[in-house]
Order: C-alpha cells, then structure tokens, then sequence
C-alpha cells in the first residue's frame, strides 16, 4: 500500500496525463495547478484550526469557483486570473499574466473539484507537498521541447554544494538568478536540520531567503514551490520579478548560490532605419563592477560579489568560458583572486544538465575587506569530468558521486586540507591544489586546470555516448558562433 504523498503524486500525475492529450505541456499543467493550489490553501486558512483573513478578495476565492460549472466555470476563472494578477504581494506574484490554458470546462471542473477540493493541503506535510511539486518541475525539466531544463540544477549536485558551503541558521541565503528555487529550498532545508529557536524559525520561514527570477512564469513557480514548503508569506514574497544584474540593489547577503542561465552573452535585438533587425550586444555598466563586457557569467561573477557581505561566501556555476576568456575575463580573474579568496573548483561533469553538451563548474569564494595582498593563498580543485561520463537517463548524477568531493572539501575546515594527486603515487587523483603565483604565471590567468589523462583520446572503448559527443560538439559550436556575432556586432559599431 503506497503512502499518501505517493497517492497524492500519482493523481496529479494521473490527471497531467489527461490534459497532455488536449495539448497542454508539462509546463502549463503545473501552472495551473499553481493557481487552483493558491486558491485552495487560501481557503483552508480561512477556516479551523488556522483562522485567518484569506489574502483572496471575497468573490475571486476557492467557493465562488467550485460553485460554477460549464461555460460559466471557464469565464469566471479566467476573470478570477486577470483580477488577482493585478494585486500586489505574493497574489501578484502567483498571478501575475497568468492565463487559463484548459479550454475544455468539464476537465477544468474535474480538476477542480475531483483532485484540489477534496485534499485538505495546508494539513498535509510540508515534504509531501513539496516533493509532489518538486516531482512535477523536474518532469517539465526533462521536457526538452519547453526549454525549461535551463531553470534546473540537478538536485544531488545543490544537495553538495549546500552541505559544504553549510549556511548558518541566523545567516541570509541568496540566489540572484533562482529559477524554481532549487538552492533556496535545500539551504532551507539545510538549516532547518539545526535545533532552532523561536526566532531562528521565524527568521528562516520570512526573511532568511531572498531570490530574483527574471521570467514571470519561472518565478512564479518558484514562490509557490516555496510556499509549499513552508516558506514566506502570503504578503511578502522572497522573490523579485527583475533583472538582477540591471544594477546594485544595495542589498548584501552571508551566502550566495546560484546557477546562472546559460546564455553566453547579453542582447537585445533592435530594428534599423530600413526596418531590419539586428542584435545588439548588451554591454553593462555598473560602478561596482570591475571590468565592462556583455558576457552575461562574468557579469553575474561580478554581480555575486557585490552581493557578498564582507567574509560572505558564494558558490557560482559557471561555464568553462569564464575560466579562459582573455580581455574582461582576464581582468575579472585577477581581481577575483585578489579582492576574494577563490578557494576551490569543482570541474563538472557533461552530461548532468537538460541542456545538453554544458562544460561547467562550480566557483567557491568568499569575499573579503580591502587588502593590497592578495587574499587567494591556494585554489583547490577536484576534477570530475576527466574520464566520467554520465546521461540524464541511463547514468544520471547522483549525491553518491559527489561523495569524494565532500570529503576532499573538508567543510568548517578547510585548513585540514590534503591533496590526493601526486604524478608518481597517485596518478588518477582528482584533488589538486594550485598556489596564487603558478595562477599568476598561467596564460591570461586561466582558471582552466587539468591534469589528468583522458582516456578516450587514447582509446575508443573509452569514449562517451554518442548523443553526449554530439550535445558537446554543438554546444562548442554554438559557443563560436556566438563569439563570432560578438565580434561582428563590434566591428559594425566602429
């Protein structure tokens, strides 16, 4: 007999199948689901045991929808979307361009009345919630035709790079660039394995975590995935609807993780005088920012830092451009190592991210007070992507793998540090340290370090799927591209 978290996913489950033959996507399935929950929870409150004013004005509520059927249902829930998506708050930021996307009224009202209305929600445990959700976000993910696999970070890689940065119970977490809240939630999730006072519990429901999300629908999904775990409230939302790199909030932060998107650089595409169009590079210029360039990561490596408190600590996934790229790049590493202490690198493996063929890493520095020594002594780095060869369905990353890197890590003492790579007893160690001088030395300061053999060079047997080397060739292709368009865009400019 299954538990009633699983019963409960298996219905939504059950019922996302049967709108996907109408057409509808993953994607606007969990939409849906996000505003009729919205409803339903504001309802519950409203009653036993909890007793509160529901944030819901009377008339666009939970009982005026489950009072109408047919035609009737169908206007009026797309009256009740429009209205809210004009309110502040947290209703604003669940409602915002919200849109009804189930024509055909009688599953609207199965939906409705049939899965939602007969499920007390605010009774059942947060983690059940959650996890129905979390479980409805991955499966959009890993629906590569709505491109939301850009928002998702696979889970064991965040469970690792939370447990060794290890926020602290009355610590602020931030994630400038949030997506449906991946970081947030196991930080959340992180500190609340601590024994918390009342305050520390206050403190981390309503002001610990704080996100900024670019896309409304992306953020949207991301409050209520949050909701749904038990954080925020129905007035303050700890997410932005913005562009966080647009300039400097003024806010700082003791921890910053994030998965930035993608994209390599920043555009915006423009019409000429003949009515043509044409992109633009989107330069940024920022006071705080150490170099100018349109290379959204490095801007967003920028970003982070200003962000920091002072001995705050981040943790970036960045892609392998930032390690290399020579004029701003360069500037933005030296500054980096200097102003910040880049104490570790973790080099990913392919074949862990929806978006097929990515070379990432993930960046971890703390920020520190002004010194004209510089602050970075050793970068550590553990290589796992030399000879490892994962695929999001037949060998999917999972927390195991990361294990080793954990450990190596030594989080709360990182003094204790010990490398495992020595070229004569250890050949295959992926644990190496690097001092501030053989950095400095390095060709335009690259970040880019390996030293392990890689095995497919020298034997085919070796050599990873085939749809992994094609992602990698187009990824490395598009790459060039872009940097093609970059220099073309400037020389037109000159």
């Amino acid at each position: 007999m299954s538990n009633p978290s699983q019963q409960i996913v298996q219905r939504l489950w059950n019922y996302c199948n049967v709108l996907r033959d109408d057409g509808l996507s993953y994607g606007d399935y969990v939409e849906q689901l996000t505003y009729l929950l919205f409803l339903k929870m504001a309802h519950e409150q409203t009653r036993p045991p909890y007793n509160r004013e529901s944030p819901v004005p009377k008339g666009y509520d939970w009982p005026s929808l489950i009072s109408k059927d047919g035609d009737a249902l169908e206007t009026h829930y797309r009256h009740i979307l429009e209205t809210l998506g004009r309110k502040k708050g947290m209703l604003g930021l669940v409602f915002r361009k919200a849109q009804n996307k189930i024509q055909d009224p009688a599953k609207l009202r199965r939906l409705i009345v049939d899965l939602l209305d007969r499920e007390e929600w605010m009774t059942l445990d947060a983690d059940v919630k959650g996890d129905a959700y979390e479980g409805l976000l991955e499966k959009n993910a890993q629906d590569t035709k709505s491109g939301a696999g850009q928002y998702f970070t696979p889970r064991p890689l965040i469970h690792a790079i939370v447990e060794v940065v290890a926020p602290q119970p009355e610590e602020t977490v931030c994630d400038p660039a949030c997506g449906t809240g991946g970081f947030l939630l196991a930080a959340h999730d992180f500190i609340a394995r601590n024994k918390l006072d009342r305050d520390q519990k206050k403190h981390l429901k309503k002001e610990a975590l704080h996100g900024w999300e670019i896309v409304p629908n992306t953020a949207r999904l991301c409050a209520m995935n949050l909701l749904l775990h038990g954080i925020g409230d129905d007035e303050t939302p700890p997410i932005r609807v913005e562009d966080s790199l647009k300039g400097d909030p003024g806010d700082r932060f003791d921890v910053i993780l994030t998965n930035p998107p993608f994209g390599k650089k920043s555009s915006v595409t423009v019409v000429n005088e003949e009515g043509e169009q044409e992109r633009e590079a989107l330069t940024i210029v920022r006071d705080d920012f150490w170099a100018t360039t349109s290379n959204k990561q490095l801007n967003f490596v920028q970003h982070v830092k200003t962000l920091l408190k002072e001995n705050g600590r981040a943790a970036v996934v960045v892609p392998d451009n930032v390690l290399f790229e020579g004029g701003a790049g360069e500037t933005i590493r030296r500054r980096l190592l200097h102003d910040c202490d880049v104490h570790t690198l973790l080099r990913l493996p392919t074949g862990i991210f929806y978006a097929q063929g990515v070379k990432a890493n993930v960046l971890f520095f703390e920020r520190k007070p002004a010194s004209e020594k510089p602050w970075t002594q050793k970068l550590w780095i553990y290589d796992l992507r030399t000879n490892q060869h994962f695929t999001l369905k037949t060998n999917p990353l999972e927390r195991g793998d990361l294990k080793d890197f954990i450990e190596c890590y030594k989080p709360g003492n990182r003094h204790a540090r010990r490398a495992t790579w020595s070229e004569k007893k250890n050949p295959t160690g992926r644990w190496r340290e690097y001092t501030y001088e053989e950095l400095l030395q390095r060709d335009k300061v690259s970040l880019d370090i390996f030293w392990l053999k890689d095995e497919s060079l020298e034997d085919s047997a070796n050599l990873p799927d085939p749809d992994v080397i094609a992602g990698e060739i187009v990824e490395d292709l598009r790459t060039a591209l872009e940097q093609f368009e970059t220099i073309q865009m400037d020389m037109a400019r000159r």
